[in-house]
């Protein structure tokens, strides 16, 4: 069902950006409204203030990023829960504006308490999604799809393959072959070094028995100067008639 993937090029309420991507940050604005939401937390007299605006917008930032990324699963969702997200996200940073400022380190908690509940919601979220998009009996979503790498939108309702963390079969032919060049090399290093270590005792032996015959031979020969020797010497000392 919805076999032929149709990616429109057409920019999303959410429009593609160069540069890394994740859910939230396929609207252009995003980073813009983060921004903005956080200088209001903090008051303008509060020492290192611009310091701790962008690391807290970094952080905040990055996080879409750093879930989609995560897993190839978490990778398409529903624009319209996409949107969803971002409007809780902005209820969140209008109620934490509306509090008493309490200080730097308070702050800086309450937004990470933010920030690990908005890393639940769209992993989550992604989760929930892949599950029901990559089942077999794959039910119709409404509205467009989203693509959280590329930030294009597509009609395509039901996926499979690599959106669905299913290997690419040309990787694992690639990976096959790696792995057989992989056990072929192994396989020639190791016959290699056993027939090295056989010429190595075969030579061991054949020099063993080549010192031995040597051994023999001049024990043989030394036995038979000696003898001449002797007889050499009798024959001297016999009595002349």
């Amino acid at each position: 069902m919805g076999d032929l993937w149709l990616l429109l090029l057409l920019p999303l309420s959410l429009v593609a950006f160069h540069g890394v991507k994740g859910c939230l940050e396929c609207d252009p604005k995003f980073k813009e409204d983060v921004r903005s939401l956080l200088s209001k937390l903090v008051p303008p007299e509060v020492p290192g203030r611009t310091q701790l605006l962008e690391r807290q917008s970094k952080e905040m930032i990055s996080l879409s990023f750093k879930v989609s990324h995560s897993d190839k699963m978490l990778r398409v969702l529903d624009v319209q829960k996409v949107v969803k997200l971002r409007t809780w996200l902005k209820n969140e940073f209008y109620k934490l504006s509306n509090e008493t400022w309490k200080g730097v380190f308070i702050l800086q908690g309450k937004l990470l308490e933010i920030r690990q509940n908005l890393e639940y919601k769209l992993k989550e979220l992604l989760k929930n999604f892949s599950e029901v998009a990559c089942s077999e009996d794959c039910i119709v979503v409404e509205g467009p799809i989203l693509d959280c790498w590329t930030c294009l939108r597509m009609t395509t309702r039901c996926f499979k393959g690599e959106y669905c963390g299913d290997e690419d079969p040309m990787k694992d032919e690639n990976r096959e072959i790696a792995l057989f060049l992989i056990l072929l090399a192994t396989a020639t290093i190791l016959g290699s070094g056993l027939l090295l270590f056989l010429v190595c005792v075969i030579h061991r032996r054949k020099m063993k028995e080549i010192r031995r015959s040597l051994k023999e031979y001049l024990k043989n020969k030394l036995e038979e100067l000696l003898g001449m020797v002797e007889e050499k010497e009798e024959r001297n000392f016999r009595p002349r008639k």
